[in-house]
């Protein structure tokens, strides 16, 4: 006579059953996950966001390059003073070579009545102009991203020169003090870069003497 087979009695001890718990819990991370219209939202809101900030991005970039090139402008403005002082309250003997000697963080190129020698292609570089009789200096520089121009000119004396860049289509000022001009190159359809004896354009905005920069 055969023997009964014996039932089986399933293993419910603690381990088994933790084990089994943890199976469940495994298994339902893994079926679990985003849906197609989850997905599409967090892709729509990813967007917008990065429509509002690449244009704020480009816009503060632009901006900050314009400060660099002002700052260098003031910087170059200071070493050119001080020249001035040492050549007896003269301009007339202050040049790239001068400038370039004081300020090693800077470039100096002199200024041409060609628009495309001299001139000034990045805001580290700085293109300066001062006529024979040593009256005024021109500091000219180019804002690589927002293609402006950027110029002091700086008078301590009344300048009496009758050519560039104090003549049309220019017409810097030539009353006593310190003025500051902003030049837009792209708005006039002009090359990407900024002379200080020979602009070419007509100035676009202005400064007060001695209020600095325009926006």
């Amino acid at each position: 006579m055969l023997a009964s087979p014996k039932a089986v009695v399933p293993d419910l001890s603690p381990n088994t059953v933790n084990l089994l718990i943890e199976s469940r819990h495994a298994r339902h991370i893994f079926d679990s996950g985003f849906t197609l219209i989850e997905v599409m939202v967090s892709l729509l809101i990813l967007a917008i966001l990065l429509a509002i900030a690449i244009p704020t991005f480009l816009g503060v970039t632009k901006s900050a390059n314009d400060r660099v090139a002002q700052s260098n402008l003031n910087t170059a403005l200071l070493n050119a003073r001080a020249a001035y002082d040492s050549g007896g309250q003269s301009y007339a003997s202050v040049n790239s070579a001068t400038l370039s000697s004081a300020e090693h963080s800077l470039t100096f190129v002199a200024g041409s009545t060609v628009t495309t020698a001299g001139v000034s292609t990045q805001q580290a570089q700085v293109s300066i102009y001062a006529p024979p009789d040593g009256s005024s200096m021109v500091l000219a520089t180019f804002a690589t991203k927002t293609k402006n121009c950027w110029v002091i000119v700086d008078n301590p004396k009344t300048e009496g020169s009758a050519a560039n860049p104090y003549v049309a289509p220019s017409n810097f000022t030539k009353v006593v003090g310190t003025t500051y001009y902003k030049i837009s190159m792209t708005a006039l359809g002009q090359k990407n870069t900024c002379n200080a004896e020979h602009p070419g354009v007509a100035v676009t905005a202005t400064g007060a003497a001695g209020k600095g920069f325009p926006p």
